[in-house]
């Protein structure tokens, strides 16, 4: 399940990308599909070695060539370990809500962007993530460890991103469908394992991902833009010589 719009990073075959936060790896398996030289960091360790483990798979499988794929490794966004204008496009999803040092996160992104390149870093949407926190201590820092320690609100995010010396290209908000789950879970405790009719909702989120059937996508076109849990934005790194 995406969460950026891929078209808006304007990939081109041998690009480099960084996924900033990669989590499993979602994003960065798709532009390794799409032919970028990818970059997967993150900061847990077990999900590195998953990561790295299903892109080798995908080479196996033939889904990707050797050269899509140029490391996985544990790493802080905070101290990125690259030289400055190494990577065509970044894509952090899910990941500055966690960060105490938002900002610094936020500016080491913009510092190994190369000039012209693309940012995508998606958040919790304000709304769904303050009922959230609302109903559960146990969703967020500080009682969760790693846990969200903000709510950002579009402004902010828009804000932070801006005073990095990036420019806005676009916004939308995404996974409308998601939100309701995530209510619900709140609600039982988001630990809970056992509740039949959270098992149920995340059954259907299930297979509408890989059904994804017409009523479902209409239902998440018309939710998105209000209920989306994720908030994404788009912004460029100025090209040299140029004004914003």
């Amino acid at each position: 399940m995406l969460t950026i719009r891929f078209d808006q990073l304007r990939l081109r075959k041998g690009d480099r990308v960084l996924d900033a936060g990669a989590g499993f790896g979602r994003h960065a398996f798709e532009a390794a599909r799409r032919g970028a030289k990818v970059v997967a960091l993150d900061y847990a360790a077990d999900e590195v070695v998953s990561t790295r483990a299903t892109f080798a798979a995908m080479f196996e499988a033939g889904e990707i060539e050797a050269e899509n794929l140029t490391g996985v490794m544990r790493g802080d966004a905070t101290k990125l370990p690259f030289p400055d204008n190494t990577f065509d496009a970044i894509v952090t999803s899910e990941v500055l809500e966690h960060i105490q040092d938002d900002v610094r996160a936020i500016g080491e992104f913009a510092r190994v962007l190369k000039p012209g390149g693309v940012l995508a870093a998606t958040v919790p949407s304000w709304f769904p993530e303050k009922i959230n926190w609302m109903l559960s201590d146990e969703y967020h820092a500080p009682f969760v460890p790693g846990g969200h320690v903000r709510i950002y609100s579009s402004t902010e995010l828009k804000a932070k991103v801006r005073a990095s010396g990036l420019t806005i290209r676009a916004e939308h908000r995404a996974h409308g469908l998601h939100s309701p789950y995530w209510w619900l879970r709140c609600a039982v405790g988001p630990a809970r394992e056992d509740n039949r009719f959270v098992n149920a909702y995340k059954r259907f989120l299930e297979w509408d991902i890989i059904a994804a059937p017409r009523l479902t996508r209409t239902l998440e076109r018309i939710l998105a833009p209000v209920l989306g849990k994720s908030y994404i934005v788009y912004a460029t790194k100025p090209s040299r010589g140029s004004t914003q």
